[in-house]
């Protein structure tokens, strides 16, 4: 959608493909990406959204094509099934919830040495 701001995006996105209503809590992440295969430069944003329970984390089901299922797992769990990109992208969230400072990182790596240093305790490549 044109003229949407990514905090506004994250929550229509959540709607649709999950029929999930979120009130976003924090911004965890900003990620610049150079331009790579076919895509020109973007910014990617992770937002924190909370947490759902058990009775309505049960009943979420794809929406839309774009997504094939839903699943809940350990941050451990997901890191494995994440390409390396997203992998260190999804660590410095997870540490940003921790932290309660969001990350504001160049192609996954942190921009200032300030930011704590991220070793790959999941693994990523």
């Amino acid at each position: 959608m044109l003229n949407e701001s990514p905090h506004e995006t994250a929550v229509r996105e959540l709607r649709e493909e999950l029929g999930l209503t979120v009130t976003l809590h924090a911004l965890l992440v900003v990620d610049w990406v150079p331009p790579h295969g076919p895509w020109d430069d973007q910014i990617s944003f992770v937002f924190d959204a909370g947490s759902v329970d058990r009775v309505r984390a049960a009943g979420l089901k794809p929406q839309d094509g774009e997504l094939s299922e839903v699943a809940f797992m350990l941050p451990e769990q997901a890191a494995e099934l994440l390409p390396a990109r997203l992998c260190h992208r999804f660590e410095a969230a997870v540490q940003a919830l921790t932290t309660g400072r969001p990350a504001y990182l160049h192609d996954t790596q942190p921009v200032w040495p300030a930011e704590p240093a991220r070793g790959e305790p999941w693994g990523c490549s």
